[in-house]
């Protein structure tokens, strides 16, 4: 213990729109945090970027927040969750060769199914885990060696945001296993770069960060991170990973029975598999203890779709009550909201079906529906679907006993209520907001020695704030509306195939 008070460690989670510092004691309890903005840029159609710098910039930001409000001295090590499936170059000055690629850029759409062709679409899945989709950052790299390919070819590295921050506080690029996983060049069983698919896009493995476990010791900060940041020189920085496993970990799912459920900007559902399950309901990723992997159901508009139809429809955001008039409205509708069906694929469809191109929809409108018909006819959408995920997952041999819900819309007493009912499965809600920062610092406790294992870590660091039980008498009803839920999204594809 640091003689100024309890040690600590910080998660720093540079996320898509904001990056959070927040350092953690041993019971798993926030003791000061700062944060940051991080600005999204779209050039073009089908362009998401930001400036790699702002990334350092803004965790210089939050780290300072927090090591002026504590001694630094109390800060045992820093681990980092990252934003996934976002690339930068780095060329060998350490500079940005031009903005990084997020995951929300599509420009690669249009030769997906080409590449996945070359490789094989069965062989890549294996290989990575992950289904055909535009998301992965092995599709922009492609586009990039064919249509830019001077600047891949001056990239002395390609890094994800842990990779750079990494860089950046200590002088070495380090991925982790569960940070490298989502770039969709990263053999999943293997543990390594794939070296067939690294060949197919004119890659040296050299120009990718050395990978290494979750909770390994990767350096410490060095003078003029230190400087920077107001962080002690010499502070050891420890693996962290992707934002998604990170909030699993930070959620105490990585374990039999347990489903994380984040109701954020999108909807990630994941459950904990011994081994490498593969599947079109899920993304197959690497478990951030490093043993066994995560089944991540995933949509691509949840709160993002209710906060459109909210500003569209509903008087906009600008209104702090309109989310709970429509919350009161739609608690007094019946399940399936009197006939009306809702397609949340706003901004393209992952699992089951993997459409980047589908759009969302309204069926069985009538004069009687109300706006709190649309809202809650959305909000049942999402749920079944992922209900029908967690579903598929019991044909795979597991069995969830209990989801643990974070991000914004477990504070809705609505949809956490359809979770449990729709599932039959109770739901706790997660103690902590900011589970992947917590998960970063589940992490950094792990490698400093504070835990012998991350079981013991993420028992000790987590907790739930309320259990909501299952009402058994609603499952007939649900069932039937997931069978007519299911059939929206076929059924609709012709609005936008042509």
């Amino acid at each position: 213990m640091s003689k100024n008070g309890e040690s600590l460690v910080v998660g720093l989670d540079s996320s898509t729109q904001s990056c959070k510092a927040i350092a953690w004691n041993r019971e798993g309890k926030a003791v000061a945090e700062g944060r940051a903005p991080l600005e999204l840029a779209k050039p073009r159609p089908d362009f998401v970027e930001q400036e790699v710098a702002d990334w350092w910039s803004a965790a210089q930001t939050a780290l300072r927040q927090v090591t002026q409000a504590i001694d630094p001295g109390r800060i045992a090590a820093i681990a980092i969750s990252n934003q996934r499936e976002t690339v930068a170059l780095i060329d060998a000055e350490g500079q940005a060769v031009g903005p990084a690629s997020l995951w929300l850029d599509e420009r690669a759409a249009g030769l997906v199914d080409r590449f996945a062709g070359e490789i094989g679409r069965e062989r890549l899945h294996e290989i990575t885990g992950k289904p055909i989709d535009v998301t992965p950052v092995v599709y922009r790299l492609k586009w990039l060696r064919e249509n830019e390919p001077e600047r891949l070819d001056r990239a002395a590295k390609i890094l994800d945001v842990h990779g750079y921050l990494t860089m950046k506080l200590t002088g070495t690029s380090s991925a982790s296993w569960t940070s490298a996983d989502p770039f969709g060049i990263f053999d999943i069983s293997r543990k390594e770069w794939s070296k067939p698919i690294l060949g197919a896009l004119g890659i040296e493995s050299s120009q990718l960060p050395a990978v290494v476990r979750t909770g390994t010791r990767i350096g410490t900060v060095h003078a003029e991170a230190a400087a920077a940041t107001g962080l002690g020189q010499g502070t050891p920085v420890i693996a962290g990973g992707g934002d998604g496993q990170c909030a699993g970990l930070g959620s105490n799912a990585v374990r039999d029975g347990v489903v994380y459920l984040n109701l954020g900007t999108a909807i990630i559902a994941g459950m904990w598999s011994p081994d490498p399950v593969f599947g079109p309901f899920w993304r197959t990723m690497t478990s951030p203890t490093g043993n066994g992997y995560f089944l991540e159901a995933v949509q691509r508009a949840g709160a993002y779709f209710v906060n459109w139809f909210v500003d569209m429809f509903a008087g906009g955001r600008a209104d702090p009550s309109v989310f709970a008039r429509l919350e009161r409205e739609a608690a007094g509708i019946p399940i399936g909201s009197n006939g009306l069906l809702a397609g949340t694929t706003l901004v393209g469809c992952m699992d089951p079906h993997w459409d980047m191109s589908a759009r969302a929809s309204f069926i069985g409108m009538h004069p009687s529906h109300t706006l709190g018909h649309f809202y809650r006819a959305g909000l049942e959408a999402m749920t079944l679907q992922s209900a029908r995920a967690l579903e598929e997952m019991r044909w795979q041999a597991l069995a969830p006993s209990r989801i643990v819900a974070i991000g914004g819309g477990a504070n809705s007493p609505l949809w956490t209520r359809m979770v449990a009912d729709s599932t039959g499965i109770p739901i706790q809600k997660g103690q902590s907001a900011e589970a992947s920062s917590l998960g970063a610092a589940i992490s950094a406790a792990v490698g400093i020695g504070w835990f012998d294992s991350f079981e013991k870590a993420a028992d000790a660091m987590t907790s739930v704030a309320e259990t909501i039980l299952p009402d058994p008498s609603t499952r007939d009803a649900w069932a039937a509306l997931s069978r007519r839920q299911a059939e929206v999204f076929p059924a609709t594809r012709f609005a936008w195939r042509g």
